[in-house]
């Protein structure tokens, strides 16, 4: 979206009322509640759209979250967290992918998007992708909020997170409700699928489960409608740590199956956190004809090659260097003939390089946000 609007003091009182009445109808439209609620937040925080949407999506985190007191959170949380950390401390290995220059960002408390979408540009599909993490308890409220204030800023028409908890859910359901949220699990933790409520219209969606798996993961799917076409979207969480190369594999071996029994007019796209080496896609036999790695396809940008990065992130302190690919994007546009406008990759970004006033970044991920045009090949 365009960047927040500021505050101005015009000379003239009709302008003043005119401005205000402006800034309601943004805040409203972004939070997804009514003048009166946007009026009391922007007054308390003397009409400054920033300051506002902060303390708006800051409002009833503690009640939400009860992280400090609620059992919830010494009780099936804590011990998923315990089982499935305890595993990537002793697997998580480095790549042999060649080192990128990119170095930590600095402290910064505010978010700041290099690039948010314009919500009146049409013609585009928006995604952002995220393991956020859930598992991790420390922080969280802040956390989720930073992650609201990326769904904010650049209003994504889809949204694919990864390591998501009830309590999370519970929290994104009161505050991001422009969107229709859909959950791959109940219990433990989960992937999850959000749809702008204004773009894309759900007509249907599944679980698909991996039998083999030992980590609770699963492929979720939605069928939906955008712009007069139909997108089949897929999310997963693939099995994590190097001595899970043969699940990860076969999970991956589902979800290019999917995407390849997609219906000739119909665009399969897939997100998520795959924990994926590329030997091991090489050794599936690669890519299937007709479906492209984004990354790949926009030119395998350095800036936005590792979302697993200890180097730069100091979410998890860990004593050792590990920067890989693990989240990546898969796209199968509608086959040519079909009479359904292409879709095609056009700009990807990675998301929450910056930290948060906690002093820690919205996960141990980064988030990747891509853009697609509607109607070339």
């Amino acid at each position: 979206m365009s960047a927040v609007t500021e505050s101005v003091k015009p000379s003239v009182e009709t302008s003043v009322e005119e401005t205000r009445t402006g800034l309601c109808e943004e805040f409203a439209s972004i939070t997804g509640s009514d003048s009166a609620v946007a009026q009391c937040y922007l007054a308390e925080n003397e009409w400054e759209m920033e300051r506002a949407l902060n303390s708006f999506f800051e409002a009833d985190m503690e009640a939400v979250f009860e992280v400090a007191d609620s059992p919830e959170w010494d009780s099936s949380p804590k011990v998923k967290r315990q089982k499935v950390d305890n595993t990537k401390a002793d697997c998580i290995d480095l790549t042999e992918e060649e080192p990128a220059s990119s170095s930590s960002k600095s402290t910064a408390a505010k978010v700041e998007p290099k690039s948010p979408r314009d919500p009146g540009l049409d013609g585009k599909l928006s995604l952002i992708t995220w393991n956020v993490d859930g598992l991790d308890t420390d922080n969280l409220g802040d956390r989720a909020r930073g992650l609201c204030s990326y769904l904010a800023l650049y209003t994504p028409d889809v949204v694919l997170l990864q390591e998501l908890i009830p309590q999370y859910v519970q929290y994104l359901k009161k505050r991001a409700v422009s969107y229709t949220i859909i959950e791959g699990g109940e219990e433990g933790y989960f992937t999850g699928l959000m749809l702008k409520k204004s773009t894309v219209k759900l007509l249907n969606s599944e679980i698909v489960g991996y039998p083999s798996s030992q980590m609770m993961r699963n492929l979720l799917i939605a069928q939906v409608r955008f712009m007069g076409q139909e997108l089949c979207l897929m999310t997963s969480h693939f099995e994590s740590c190097k001595g899970q190369s043969e699940e990860r594999m076969k999970q991956l071996k589902v979800v290019l199956k999917r995407m390849k029994e997609a219906p000739g007019h119909v665009t399969a796209l897939f997100g998520g956190d795959t924990n994926l080496r590329d030997t091991e896609v090489a050794k599936v036999g690669g890519l299937p004809a007709g479906v492209s790695d984004v990354w790949e396809r926009l030119g395998k940008q350095e800036h936005c090659r590792y979302t697993w990065d200890t180097r730069a992130n100091s979410n998890k302190s860990v004593p050792y260097v590990s920067r890989c690919r693990f989240d990546r994007v898969y796209l199968r546009p509608a086959m040519e003939g079909s009479r359904t406008p292409l879709l095609a990759p056009d700009h990807m970004d990675l998301l929450g390089q910056e930290k948060l006033d906690c002093g820690r970044y919205t996960s141990d991920h980064w988030g990747i946000y891509c853009s697609f045009t509607v109607g070339q090949s």
